[in-house]
């Protein structure tokens, strides 16, 4: 592995560990037994490094929506596994929700980024919704106001869980990715059609 992915690996299973707050360069590098000058060859401060792996989180989250988009016959399970994917690859940059507002004041360049990516992301759910009713997943007469207020609900939950988790529940990884995968299902069911909340009662609850 090159430095530079040692150092985003490192700094990523600190961040995740201590919080952002308590990790620096210099603790990045005393880690990994390298120097500071090492490491600043290659991130000059850690807002590049954190900027760095913002990006890996959105390139990730990117490549789930695309191939969920692509999927021409989408499924109960489809959105199940997606949702569970998604709720997989926001524990694995969980810092960066956790500490949102510390991480944006510090760092103006990812509040912008982040601001297009939420306009973009909603459009990308509502095309999927779309499809899901294209296919009797969803019902098909559900009001427009209802299927933007599910994005909305969606999104809350998603940015917040790990928070969430971290403050009051306390679940170990899996425990935590499939608790808070099944409360944003639940927010679909309602919009399913009576075959699919009948096969979602017979396999996601429990």
């Amino acid at each position: 592995m090159k430095t530079k992915d040692k150092i985003l690996s490192k700094a990523l299973e600190l961040f995740n560990d201590k919080g952002y707050n308590n990790v620096t360069t210099r603790h990045i590098a005393a880690e990994l037994h390298i120097s500071a000058g090492n490491l600043h060859y290659h991130f000059k401060h850690s807002e590049d490094i954190v900027q760095f792996l913002f990006s890996e989180l959105t390139l990730k989250m990117d490549t789930l929506l695309n191939r969920m988009k692509k999927k021409e016959n989408k499924t109960l399970e489809d959105l199940y596994q997606f949702t569970y994917s998604t709720s997989e690859i926001f524990y694995a940059y969980r810092f960066i929700f956790i500490n949102f507002i510390d991480i944006l004041n510090q760092n103006p360049g990812i509040e912008s980024q982040y601001e297009g990516i939420n306009f973009s992301r909603k459009e990308e759910f509502q095309l999927i919704f779309s499809d899901l009713q294209k296919n009797h997943i969803f019902q098909k007469d559900l009001p427009q106001f209802i299927i933007e207020g599910l994005v909305e609900q969606i999104f809350i939950i998603a940015d917040n869980w790990l928070t969430h988790n971290r403050l009051i529940l306390k679940l170990n990884p899996e425990e935590a990715i499939r608790h808070y995968t099944l409360l944003q299902m639940n927010l679909f069911y309602p919009l399913l059609n009576k075959e699919q909340q009948r096969l979602y009662e017979q396999h996601y609850i429990q």
